[in-house]
């Protein structure tokens, strides 16, 4: 599914991002552009990480 319709960026592709350091919308708009034009998609951004966070052998913590 796409979460960034302005870069072309899917919610796999921000998973991977997510999966490999980024916590934060910032460093997932750096890392793959998603979030970094209009910001529409940023809610969407924050519960891909939250979720990501939440699985099993990650540790939660705070959602910038």
């Amino acid at each position: 599914m796409f979460v960034c319709l302005c870069n072309g960026i899917t919610n796999q592709t921000v998973a991977k991002v997510v999966a490999e350091g980024a916590s934060t919308t910032k460093e997932i708009a750096e890392s793959c552009g998603a979030g970094a034009e209009c910001g529409r998609c940023r809610h969407t951004l924050r519960a891909i990480l939250s979720d990501v966070r939440c699985r099993p052998g990650r540790s939660a913590g705070p959602v910038r």
